[in-house]
């Protein structure tokens, strides 16, 4: 259907079905309903959590860093909150959402060029808001891998990555998260360039994979493109340590720090 016949069926100007697809204006769930409709899309399931997420009505936490952090960052903290399930991959940093504010800080610092100690401490604010999508009323599911390289980096140094791998170990104890370790045993891994968040929406069509760049966050939801990184988790889960077994890992690196 041409940007002229949605505009119609709406009875709006072109320029506004332009914004909604591009998600810089709002649409109702009545306009979803709409143009699902006359798209023939004859999924329910699909239209439905289009239009749960139309409906959204409350301002999530993270508007608040609108105009203060760089806006992909607050897209990630968007899209943790409505996934349903969330699978990150890590090989050099422990996962995001279990980090220490001192760990963080440390990985902020070390950016370049150089942040001023306002910008370091916004991330780390943000950083650390992110986490309550594992703490509120209604958690989502979180399976982390993390490789045995990430916790044996002593980013902030000795005294912080201890503290920082005792937090992962009582993070990992939660009854909506699962850790497991991959040793460095097992040699070679898929995706080992890059760190991996994998968020599952309430119907596969809304899953979205992200990727960290130089850059800014890349955002991925091409099935072809999805297939590929669910074929890396698959790969992961059958390769790592247990939650249990990685708990008792992560300790005893702890130990000798």
């Amino acid at each position: 259907m041409s940007t002229e016949y949605a505009a119609g069926l709406l009875g709006l100007d072109r320029t506004k079905i332009s914004n909604m697809e591009s998600g810089v204006r709002v649409i109702s769930p009545d306009r979803v309903r709409t143009l699902a409709s006359n798209y023939t899309c004859a999924d329910a399931a699909y239209v439905e959590a289009l239009v749960a997420l139309a409906d959204q009505r409350e301002r999530g936490w993270w508007e608040e860093s609108r105009g203060t952090l760089p806006s992909g960052m607050l897209d990630i903290a968007e899209l943790e909150w409505h996934a349903v399930r969330l699978h990150t991959v890590q090989a050099v940093h422990v996962p995001g959402l279990m980090h220490t504010e001192d760990y963080a800080r440390a990985i902020f610092a070390s950016v370049l060029p150089p942040l001023s100690r306002l910008e370091v401490e916004l991330r780390v604010d943000h950083r650390i808001g992110r986490q309550r999508v594992l703490r509120r009323p209604d958690p989502v599911s979180y399976v982390g891998y993390v490789h045995e390289a990430a916790l044996r980096m002593q980013f902030g140094g000795r005294q912080v990555m201890r503290a920082q791998l005792d937090h992962l170990c009582s993070e990992s104890e939660r009854e909506n998260v699962i850790l497991r370790v991959l040793p460095v045993e097992c040699g070679s891994f898929p995706g080992a360039g890059h760190a991996l968040l994998y968020a599952e929406g309430p119907v596969p069509q809304l899953d979205t994979v992200q990727l960290d760049s130089a850059h800014r966050p890349e955002f991925i939801d091409a099935e072809a493109q999805l297939a590929k990184y669910r074929a890396h988790l698959e790969w992961m889960a059958g390769a790592a340590l247990s939650a249990e077994r990685s708990r008792d890992f992560i300790h005893d690196i702890a130990r000798n720090l």
